[in-house]
């Protein structure tokens, strides 16, 4: 396993960070790792790139201990933390150089990944002169310098327009086709673009661990949930006599969110109930079930 985290936990004080967290991820997978903010996503990714200690359990990047072969996963792993520490007074190429010094790499790896990332027309700037979005480029370019197995990245797409985020997308993912990348994000569509699969922490707990598109066929098969709107409103009483319905919620004063706990489309039924009562329908379409809606479900 490239990443393998057993019943890890942290506390900052009172305040319990990662609840005796565990999953493993192969060479080659790309994993998404989701939650809200405060879920302990940043947490997790300092103990994994030895910046930080677990309180009890334990972690392995590339089989080696977080703890103990510290030395050893740093070679191996390629960070680029939520906020991105640069020299700003640096020009890109001497960022780069002061890093490839750390590491020991040749300097033509400079240049491989100055390409890579797509600096290559701000490369003779001052990273204070470039735009946020550049500078996570900058950030990217120095994971990638010592070539390592493992990428784990912190809101990599921070700050980047949506041309940028296509470019940085294709980069991570074709990336992933030989190496491990673990990244967290706010930004489902971005999971959905690049991940194979999903982890969403939430206080500290990790409530699914998944195959993306497993995922989202599974859920959508637990329910079904439709948006119907009338020409007038009606009472709740009336709603409840609808065939089948799990539950429901008003939107508007004639818009309502119905929910029902079947495989079966439900559209007829609800056309056949606004005909009976004399009621339109001016819409009436299946919410769609994304990773988003799944997401807000199983985090709120």
């Amino acid at each position: 396993m490239s990443i393998e985290v057993k019943n890890i936990s942290k506390f900052y004080a009172d305040q319990q960070a990662l609840n005796e967290v565990s999953f493993a991820i192969k060479k080659g997978e790309i994993v998404g790792f989701l939650g809200p903010n405060g879920a302990g996503k940043s947490s997790l990714m300092k103990i994994l790139t030895t910046f930080l200690m677990a309180d009890s359990g334990e972690a392995f990047v590339n089989g080696y201990n977080v703890v103990t072969q510290s030395k050893e996963v740093q070679k191996s792993v390629g960070y680029l933390p939520e906020h991105n520490p640069l020299y700003l007074d640096l020009y890109i190429r001497e960022y780069l150089a002061f890093n490839a010094d750390i590491y020991k790499v040749d300097k033509k790896r400079i240049e491989e990944v100055i390409n890579l990332t797509g600096l290559t027309v701000e490369a003779n700037k001052k990273i204070g002169q470039l735009s946020k979005g550049y500078r996570q480029r900058v950030g990217l370019a120095t994971a990638l310098l010592h070539d390592p197995e493992v990428l784990i990245l912190d809101e990599p797409t921070t700050g980047l327009d949506p041309n940028q985020l296509a470019e940085i997308r294709e980069l991570i993912k074709n990336i992933g086709k030989n190496k491990t990348v673990f990244l967290s994000t706010h930004i489902m569509q971005e999971v959905e673009a690049i991940c194979d699969r999903v982890i969403i922490i939430n206080k500290g707990i990790v409530i699914t661990d998944n195959n993306l598109e497993n995922l989202i066929t599974e859920e959508k098969a637990k329910e079904q949930d439709i948006i119907v709107e009338f020409d007038k409103s009606i009472d709740e009483d009336l709603i409840n006599t609808i065939p089948q319905l799990q539950s429901y919620k008003i939107i508007d004063k004639n818009t309502w969110e119905l929910v029902f706990d079947t495989t079966e489309d439900m559209r007829p039924i609800i056309f056949d109930f606004a005909q009976k009562h004399k009621l339109r329908t001016l819409q009436l379409y299946l919410k769609d079930k994304n990773l988003e809606a799944i997401f807000r479900e199983k985090t709120t």
